[in-house]
């Protein structure tokens, strides 16, 4: 009985399957037409970074890249890389004034994250080393080119903002006496050095004209031990001098080694390195409401 009905299940199911609704077509009528399907050709990409999610940004990364290769190859052809160690410490410090994120956003026309931004900006710092070489060596022309290049990444007040950090030159009057004025914290000290010529010896000197010490230091016409009493304070004061070798509290030591640097240039390296030649940026912190200063609580009382 099961055979029965799964044979006549399969002649239902090949009467549906052999069934036709189109009239029959012989195959030889149909050799003169053409069945081959038709290929849409596809535009070949314009760049390689197509096919990345910011293209234009890649583009344009690949173009720096590209320039900092053809620059370290025309270096090097020069014999100018590798540069030893003490020749790239000689090198000026690199001081930029690079757009910022947004603009070079707007200029690449692609949003920027923190990290591609950083990326961009590592290949431009890199270019310009290389340019600083080429200016150092003579490579006009490979320095031009480099030029044209990063100045398209720099902001539009890039010389404004370079030139707020340089200090001003101290001036100097028609008697050789430069004026300074030093800064810490809420206090300033205006300080004149006056350079004092020791007499000849062969020339005798009025005995009612006393001598100005080389070493002395007036402190609003009161000398120094007067004026600053605790040993602490005159000892920074007179820290510019004894790191000199001409041979403070705050302010005065600001004012002091600015003057210094302005009379003796050679000492400025080391009064740099120091950092006496800067203002300390420290503040007094201000007291917080509920505290009994900036940071110091009250004493905490049970009852």
């Amino acid at each position: 009985m099961n055979v029965l009905r799964r044979q006549s299940g399969l002649s239902k199911f090949r009467f549906y399957s052999t069934q036709t609704t189109r009239p029959f077509v012989p195959p030889a009528s149909l050799n003169h037409f053409d069945f081959r399907q038709r290929q849409r050709e596809k535009p070949r990409p314009t760049s390689p970074a197509f096919y990345t999610a910011r293209p234009e940004f890649y583009d344009q990364l690949s173009s720096l890249e590209s320039a900092l290769q053809h620059a370290k190859t025309a270096l090097t052809t020069c014999h100018l890389l590798p540069l030893p160690q003490f020749a790239r410490e000689a090198l000026p410090p690199r001081v930029n004034a690079w757009v910022d994120k947004r603009e070079l956003g707007l200029k690449l026309r692609s949003t920027l994250t923190t990290s591609r931004y950083r990326r961009v900006v590592l290949v431009l710092n890199e270019l310009e080393t290389y340019r600083s070489i080429a200016e150092k060596a003579g490579v006009a022309e490979l320095q031009e080119g480099i030029r044209g290049i990063t100045e398209l990444f720099e902001r539009a007040d890039a010389a404004t903002m370079l030139a707020r950090g340089k200090a001003k030159p101290v001036k100097f009057d028609e008697y050789g006496r430069s004026y300074t004025l030093g800064k810490r914290k809420t206090s300033s000290a205006r300080v004149w050095i006056v350079p004092v010529q020791q007499p000849p010896a062969d020339k005798p000197t009025a005995s009612h004209n006393e001598p100005v010490s080389v070493a002395q230091i007036l402190v609003n016409n009161t000398p120094l031990s007067a004026y600053f009493p605790i040993p602490a304070d005159r000892t920074r004061v007179i820290h510019p001098l004894k790191l000199a070798g001409l041979l403070g509290a705050g302010a005065l030591a600001h004012g002091i080694a600015k003057g210094l640097a302005a009379h003796e240039p050679a000492v400025a390296t080391i009064l740099r390195k120091a950092k006496l030649l800067r203002r300390d940026p420290r503040m007094v912190e201000r007291k917080k409401p509920g505290l009994a200063k900036a940071r110091k609580r009250y004493a905490w009382v049970k009852r």
